[in-house]
């Protein structure tokens, strides 16, 4: 098996210490001369010096990490996270000590300071020390590489110069360490220990938005979304979704004005309901074993529902657009009702948020009725950002992927992908061509609608592994009227 890139970065770190030692042959000095200004005090941002990276390559790799850092600090940045690791990300801990030395500069001057984080791999509790004699208000410890032991030493070492613990979480034992680590603490723990979630998979570099919405619950209060924030609108949805904080790297590295858009972006944005959508949908993605989340939409009966349920689908889909399956609001009201609590997760589809009946499911997901409402082949306006929502595109070519790209720089964690026949909103019976998925899919998991059936089901599924399928016309008899052999046959096929 194949060296990960976190284990290379581990083994390659390592053998530097041996040759170099714990300073990497860097002059540092003998004691802190800068004050301090505790990480992430306040809710904001922490935006990074960071020349390059494994999976990008050279980002920024003649920045002034003093120039840059000042940048952040007029945008009124939190934090200011410098990268120490020098194979893979180019960093030294010359970049720490400047930007520490710059932010007392600041400080002395009565100009806002940022607290400054040592962003690095590190394993040995020596390393808090020199990061504090450099400057650093916080480290970051990576759960993933540290057994239990170590990381509660490190964290205790970083609590008794006063810094923070910036502990590092992602997969479910990552969080048992964050536990033990916290208990550790004690009554400290709340002042010492600021958890973060990384939505990049450190093995692979791949990003997912929706894995800090999967555990956002299980983090104490203060709390960093990292990585994958491209944007002003990659920023409000982290705020949506309940953290105090978002880490954000190449995008401002790379276009320092951005800076202050992102910054404002995530401290005027607030939790709300679609934040709570996104963790609930992250949630049971998380709780699933195995195969795609399935969506039927089109209910119109209450015995569709309650069968489609009852087999197993995560999510109900309620059509309020002039269609043969338009719903009721008297329907999908006393639906919810009767449904009960451990439902799957409601949503109205809409595809004019004007109409009577678009405005109908926006009314039923404000009050909660509904969990959800899905914009069918439109963008929604500002006016919508914080009704619980997602995006569904239409694509029959490859220009229709632009709508696609428009809609995820507008902080759309997830679009389900839907055929595109002209004069039909959906429900065509028609599958997007297998060409134009492969080429034109994009990285982030699939969510896949039109032309959907028991029969080719498995095939989509071996062949594209969607994180969603969403069945409309596959399981009908007619327009919103259900089969019920069809439905069990299409969820027989998913077992």
């Amino acid at each position: 098996m194949s060296e990960d890139i976190l284990a290379k970065i581990v083994r390659m770190r390592r053998e530097d210490i041996e040759r170099l030692g714990l300073n990497f042959g860097i002059e540092i000095p003998e004691k802190r001369e800068v004050g301090h200004t505790e990480f992430l005090g306040n809710a904001g941002a922490i935006l990074e010096v960071k020349r390059a990276s494994p999976s990008k390559g050279d980002i920024a790799p003649d920045l002034d990490p003093v120039g840059l850092a000042t940048t952040y600090a007029e945008a009124h940045a939190q934090a200011v996270s410098v990268l120490t690791e020098t194979n893979f990300f180019k960093g030294t801990l010359r970049d720490l000590i400047a930007v520490a030395n710059l932010m007392e500069s600041r400080r002395k001057q009565g100009l806002h300071a940022c607290a400054v984080l040592r962003k690095d791999f590190l394993l040995f509790e020596d390393e808090i020390d020199i990061a504090y004699r450099c400057g650093a208000d916080a480290v970051l410890l990576i759960a993933r590489i540290l057994d239990d032991e170590q990381l509660v030493r490190m964290a205790k070492r970083a609590a008794s110069f006063d810094m923070q613990a910036f502990v590092e979480v992602r997969e479910t034992d990552d969080l048992r360490k964050l536990k033990v680590v916290t208990e550790a603490l004690g009554e400290s723990a709340a002042k010492t220990i600021v958890a973060g979630v990384n939505s990049r998979d450190l093995a692979t570099f791949h990003t997912d938005p929706l894995v800090p919405a999967s555990v956002r619950s299980k983090l104490p209060a203060k709390a960093v979304f990292e990585s994958g924030i491209l944007c002003p609108a990659d920023a409000t949805y982290a705020r949506n979704l309940g953290f105090t904080g978002i880490l954000v790297g190449e995008a401002v590295a790379k276009n320092p004005p951005l800076a202050k858009e992102v910054v404002h972006a995530f401290e005027s944005g607030s939790e709300n309901a679609r934040g709570k959508f996104w963790k609930k949908f992250a949630e049971r993605k998380a709780a699933k074993k195995a195969g795609p989340l399935v969506k039927i939409c089109g209910i119109t009966r209450d015995e569709d529902g309650k069968l489609a349920a009852e087999l197993g689908a995560d999510m109900l889909g309620f059509v309020f657009s002039t269609t043969k399956r338009l719903t009721t609001e008297e329907f999908v009201r006393s639906f919810a009702e009767k449904i009960g609590p451990n439902r799957p997760i409601l949503v109205g589809v809409i595809t004019d948020p004007e109409s009577v009946e678009g405005k109908t499911a926006i009314k039923l997901a404000r009050e909660g009725v509904l969990d959800a409402v899905q914009f069918h082949g439109v963008a929604p306006e500002a006016e919508y950002s914080d009704l619980p929502h997602y995006c569904a595109a239409r694509v029959g070519e490859e220009s229709d992927f632009d709508k696609v790209t428009a809609l995820r720089k507008n902080g759309e964690p997830r679009i389900l992908l839907d055929a595109k026949v002209e004069g039909i909103p959906g429900g065509t019976g028609k599958t997007i061509p297998e060409k134009l998925l492969r080429e034109k899919a994009g990285d982030l998991p699939l969510w896949l609608a039109g032309g959907i059936t028991s029969e080719n089901v498995g095939a989509i599924v071996e062949k594209f592994h969607p994180e969603l399928v969403d069945v409309s016309s596959g399981v009908e008899d007619a327009p919103g009227i259900k089969n019920s052999e069809k439905l069990k046959a299409l969820f027989a096929a998913l077992s």
